[in-house]
């Protein structure tokens, strides 16, 4: 019985350099399918112009082999993109499929013009947006998307209704909407006191309101 064991041991040893050789052989004489053609989605020509370049080192390289963290870094500092997806199409192309941030707010930083993107980034911008609102005070993005996340979750109240947004020390939010009217809030139970202008600005005796403070817990301060 050890002999035997034996031989079939040396047997498979055998077999194993045999098989190794070969392969070896064959993989190198395979011609593995290499990246001709890149697209982007999902992006304006600018941007898509610019982020096709940045990816363009990948032509000629093995389509099965990719450094995916070389391409994530690249992906991931473009300040437009929320979402991507990387699709593989044999024999020879590589598709980009970008799922482009919303702009939620615009901001001044110094001296510079920003977009809030809804992936928390800055996107830098020449121009602000008329359908967002701007941002006043030293605010970081975090405590914009506690807020805005209670805004969206607060009922007769359009986030589009807003025009102007304030940020103070003390960490509380005034805003301002589109019918020049200013609401106060206070620094806590926020959701109640949106709840309550909700309620406010379907009363047609609070129409002329400019200011609307609700800073006070259960008390209403109107200003004509």
């Amino acid at each position: 019985m050890p002999l035997r064991k034996n031989k079939k041991i040396w047997v498979y040893f055998f077999l194993f350099i045999l098989c190794g050789t070969f392969s070896n052989k064959y993989l190198n004489n395979i011609n593995f399918p290499k990246i001709k053609k890149i697209e982007v989605l999902g992006l304006e020509e600018n941007n898509k112009i610019r982020l096709s370049e940045k990816l363009s080192y990948l032509k000629q390289q093995n389509l099965l082999i990719l450094d995916q963290d070389k391409i994530k870094n690249i992906l991931n500092s473009n300040y437009l993109i929320e979402k991507y997806f990387i699709v593989k199409e044999y024999p020879s192309s590589l598709k980009f499929k970008i799922i482009k941030t919303k702009f939620l707010a615009n901001l001044s930083k110094d001296g510079k013009l920003f977009f809030l993107g809804s992936n928390g980034k800055l996107i830098e911008t020449k121009k602000s947006l008329e359908n967002i609102p701007f941002v006043f005070g030293e605010f970081n993005e975090v405590e914009f998307f506690i807020f805005k996340s209670i805004i969206d979750d607060t009922s007769s109240l359009d986030y589009k209704e807003i025009k102007n947004l304030f940020f103070f020390p003390s960490g509380r939010w005034d805003f301002e909407t589109h019918s020049d009217q200013l609401i106060k809030l206070p620094k806590v139970k926020i959701r109640e006191s949106l709840e309550l202008y909700s309620k406010i600005k379907k009363d047609e005796t609070f129409s002329n309101a400019k200011v609307i403070d609700l800073r006070q817990i259960n008390q209403l301060v109107i200003n004509e």
